[in-house]
C-alpha cells in the first residue's frame, strides 16, 4: 500500500496536522473574552497555554517510542482524538464556568494531542525525504508556525458571533476531521526505499551522504551529541519565546511604538516565525545543519546585544523579525539534524526526548523575562542575559562539530579494520 504513496501528499498531510495543532499559538485570542465572561485573572488564563506546552513536551517524550513501534497512522489518530476532545471539552468547561476543567481539557488533553501530533508526521517526513530533510520538515513545522495567522482572526470572529463555547465546539470538530483525514494518509516508506535521484548508481555506491550513526533513542541519550542538541534548542527557544511573550510591551518601552503599531508588529512576527522555519530548514540542506545552528547563535548574539539600544522603531522591529526567523528555524531544522546524527531508526522517539527542551523553555523563558522586568523596570538586563546564553549556545554548536569529527573518524577506522 505504501508503495503507492506520494511523498508530497504525505507532506501535505503533515501540514494539515500541524496547521490544526498550531492553533495553540492563538490562545491569547481567548484571553480577554474568558476574562470578561468569567472574571478569571490573566495569569490564570495564561497558565492554560503553559500547561498545554508542558504536556506537549512530556507526551512527545513518552510517545515517541509508540510512533516508531505502531507507525504514524495510529499515532496520528490518537493525536486527533486527544486534541479534538481537548477542544470540545474546553467548550464544556467554559459553559459550566470551570477553570480547572479548562486546564484539564485544553492544557492536559489538548497538550497530549499537541505532543503526539507534532512528532508523528515529522518522523515520517524525514524518512520520505532523505534527499531534502530540511525542506520536508520545514514545510510541516512551518504549518505549525503559520497556524496562528489563520486561526486568530477566525477565532476572534467566531467568539463575537457564536460565543466562546460554540467556538471551541466548532473548531474541535473541524480540527478532528482534518487531523483524522491527514493521519489516514500517513505511512512510513517501504523498507529500503529511496527516491529516484538517490538510488544506487551503476558503481554500486549510494549518492546520498550517510548518517553519522544508527542509534536507538536510549542509545542516543547517552551521547554528548544528544545533550548538545537539547541544550541548543533549549537556549534558542527560551530566548525566543521570552521575546514573543513580551514583544508588545517591550516594543512600546524601548522603541516607543504605539499599542496599535506593536500589535501589528506581533502579527508580522508570526510571518517571520513561519517563513524562518521553511527558509532556514531548506538552507540547511545545502550548507549543513551544524553551519545553520552556528549561524543562528552568531546572528542572535548581535541581535540581542543591539536590541536594548534600538530606539528607532523600524530597526527595532527588523531585529525582532530576524530573531523570530531564527526561533522558528531552530524548530524546523532539529528533526533533520537528529536524522543526520542518529539515523532514522527511532527518529520520532529521539525527537520526542529533544522536545522536552521546549517544555522546559516554555516555562523558563516567560518567567525570566517577566520577573527581571518587574525587578529592574527594564528589559535591558534580560536581553543581555540572553546574549550571554547565546554565547554559550555558540560554543556548544562549535564543540559538537568536534564530537562529530571524532565519531566519523572512528567509523572510518572501524570500516578499514
Amino acid at each position: 500500500m505504501e508503495k503507492g504513496k506520494n511523498r508530497w501528499l504525505i507532506a501535505a498531510a503533515a501540514v494539515g496536522i500541524h496547521l490544526s495543532i498550531g492553533s495553540v499559538y492563538s490562545w491569547s485570542v481567548f484571553t480577554n473574552p474568558l476574562n470578561e465572561e468569567h472574571g478569571w485573572g490573566l495569569t490564570e488564563i495564561s497558565l492554560t497555554f503553559s500547561i498545554a506546552i508542558f504536556f506537549l513536551g512530556l507526551s512527545a517524550a513518552f510517545m515517541g517510542h509508540f510512533v516508531e513501534k505502531h507507525g504514524p497512522r495510529k499515532a496520528g489518530l490518537i493525536a486527533s482524538v486527544f486534541f479534538g476532545l481537548g477542544m470540545i471539552g474546553s467548550g464544556f468547561a467554559n459553559s459550566i464556568d470551570s477553570l480547572y476543567l479548562l486546564y484539564f481539557f485544553y492544557g492536559a488533553m489538548g497538550g497530549i494531542g499537541l505532543g503526539i501530533g507534532y512528532i508523528t508526521p515529522v518522523s515520517s517526513l524525514v524518512k520520505w525525504f532523505p534527499d531534502r530533510r530540511g525542506l520536508a520538515t520545514g514545510l510541516a513545522i512551518m504549518g505549525f508556525g503559520f497556524a496562528s495567522l489563520i486561526a486568530s482572526p477566525i477565532i476572534a470572529r467566531l467568539i463575537n458571533s457564536i460565543g466562546i463555547s460554540n467556538t471551541f465546539y466548532l473548531l474541535g470538530a473541524i480540527y478532528f476531521v482534518v487531523m483524522i483525514l491527514s493521519s489516514l494518509y500517513l505511512a512510513p516508506p517501504p523498507k529500503g526505499w529511496l527516491p529516484a535521484g538517490m538510488k544506487e548508481d551503476q558503481t554500486g555506491k549510494e549518492t546520498r551522504k550517510t548518517d553519522l550513526s544508527e542509534l536507538t533513542a536510549n542509545e542516543a541519550v547517552k551521547t554528548v551529541r544528544f545533550w548538545a542538541l537539547w541544550s541548543m534548542l533549549f537556549i534558542n527557544v527560551t530566548c525566543g519565546i521570552a521575546v514573543i511573550s513580551v514583544a508588545s510591551p517591550m516594543a512600546q518601552d524601548i522603541a516607543g511604538l504605539s499599542a496599535a503599531a506593536a500589535a501589528t508588529m506581533v502579527g508580522i512576527m508570526g510571518l517571520f516565525n513561519g517563513f524562518g522555519r521553511i527558509g532556514w530548514a531548506s538552507i540547511s540542506d545545502y550548507i549543513g545543519r551544524p553551519n545553520v545552528y552556528t549561524a543562528f547563535f552568531a546572528i542572535q548574539i548581535v541581535a540581542f546585544m543591539l536590541l536594548p539600544n534600538l530606539t528607532n522603531a523600524l530597526l527595532f522591529q527588523l531585529v525582532v523579525f530576524i530573531i523570530l526567523s531564527c526561533y522558528g528555524g531552530g524548530f524546523a531544522s532539529i528533526p533533520a539534524y537528529i536524522g543526520d546524527l542518529f539515523g532514522t531508526k527511532q527518529l520520532g522517539a529521539i525527537h520526542g526526548y529533544i522536545l522536552t527542551a521546549w517544555a522546559a523553555a516554555g516555562l523558563v523563558g516567560p518567567i525570566v523575562a517577566s520577573n527581571i522586568r518587574e525587578a529592574t523596570n527594564s528589559y535591558s538586563l534580560t536581553l543581555y542575559i540572553f546574549t550571554a546564553a547565546f554565547v554559550v549556545a555558540l560554543v556548544i554548536s562549535l564543540l559538537v562539530r568536534v564530537n562529530i569529527r571524532k565519531v566519523r573518524a572512528a567509523n572510518q577506522s572501524a570500516v578499514k579494520a
